[in-house]
């Protein structure tokens, strides 16, 4: 029976942080990758993951900056990986597979945002490549030892930034259309979850369950780096000074807070028996009555939940069997 797009009542909030979600949890002998997960979101997630006992990898396109970000922390791998590469993505996984070990959780954090128009050596958009078709391939990759685990969570990282556009099927990769990068951004974000919905549901019957969340917004991280000053503060994320506004109340969140969401996603005994559904503030969200056309951006920033076109089942099946087509391969 599918999940209901619909508060669970968690208990948690806004302000909740991923140490909160992660308390009394046991990850010992679990093992983990997280994408990303040398900086912002992707770190606070591999702290609070390794710090309940999981084994985590954390594959970096960087490895001497991941090596520096997770000095100290116990149970961490780095390995290399470049989410627009194909080839890196099955060098990665191939070396996964020949450990022969479960994967009990995989978190799909990297990702980019609001970059100018480029496009990786096949010709697809930044935002598509990086932050869907190559997590696509990933997870697709590891299926079997996602299978292994007998009782295993992907989440995808989504956002609030979904509502700058549905999925364009017909043009994914702007080649006809004028290029916008929020619509390239919000396109990519749809896609995320999207993709958790249809991975739900192909695959909840080998004891894996697909989760797509909205962190928050959170300026201390890596992803606003094509971003000015000038519109962080006039989002509200920058105060007058350039220092990060923070109030959970607003969305505005520390990585801590970001995180959360993830975490729990990824380990809350909450979410046994529940998958394919998008989540923010720590709770399975609601579905927006709202039309993202008609709405300003301060509209659209005060809107909770998701979009119906980002959750629509159809939708999610089209955009698997065009991402198969993208890179190359059938699940």
């Amino acid at each position: 029976m599918a999940t209901q797009q619909s508060s669970i009542h968690s208990g948690f909030g806004a302000a909740t942080t991923a140490a909160d979600v992660i308390r009394g949890v046991d990850l010992k002998g679990k093992t983990a990758i997280v994408t990303g997960g040398y900086s912002g979101l992707g770190l606070e997630t591999t702290k609070a993951l390794a710090l309940a006992g999981a084994r985590v990898i954390v594959p970096a396109r960087t490895q001497e900056k991941a090596a520096k970000a997770l000095k100290g922390l116990r149970g961490v791998e780095i390995a290399e990986i470049e989410l627009s590469d194909p080839e890196s993505i099955n060098a990665f996984t191939n070396r996964f597979l020949a450990s022969d070990r479960p994967l009990h959780i995989l978190a799909n954090v990297a990702g980019i945002m609001a970059a100018p128009l480029q496009r990786d050596k096949r010709g697809y958009e930044s935002h598509l490549s990086a932050n869907h078709l190559g997590h696509f391939q990933l997870t697709v990759r590891v299926l079997p030892a996602l299978r292994q685990a007998k009782g295993a969570r992907v989440v995808s990282v989504s956002s609030w930034g979904h509502r700058f556009s549905s999925f364009h099927f017909e043009d994914p990769n702007f080649e006809r259309r004028e290029y916008d990068r929020w619509a390239g951004y919000g396109q990519s974000k749809t896609a995320n979850i999207l993709f958790a919905v249809e991975l739900d549901k192909r695959y909840a019957k080998d004891g894996i369950r697909a989760f797509a969340v909205h962190p928050g917004g959170i300026v201390a991280t890596g992803l606003a780096k094509y971003i000015s000053q000038e519109e962080l503060q006039a989002a509200g994320a920058l105060d007058e000074k350039g220092k990060p506004v923070l109030n959970p109340s607003r969305d505005l969140k520390t990585p801590e807070q970001g995180a959360a969401t993830i975490v729990w996603c990824a380990t809350s005994p909450q979410l046994e028996g529940k998958g394919g559904v998008y989540c923010e503030n720590v709770d399975v969200s609601t579905i927006s009555s709202k039309d993202p056309s008609k709405m300003t951006i301060n509209d659209l920033k005060d809107d909770k939940g998701v979009m119906p076109y980002a959750v629509d089942s159809g939708s999610a099946n089209r955009l698997w069997e065009l991402s198969e087509k993208l890179v190359g391969m059938i699940a």
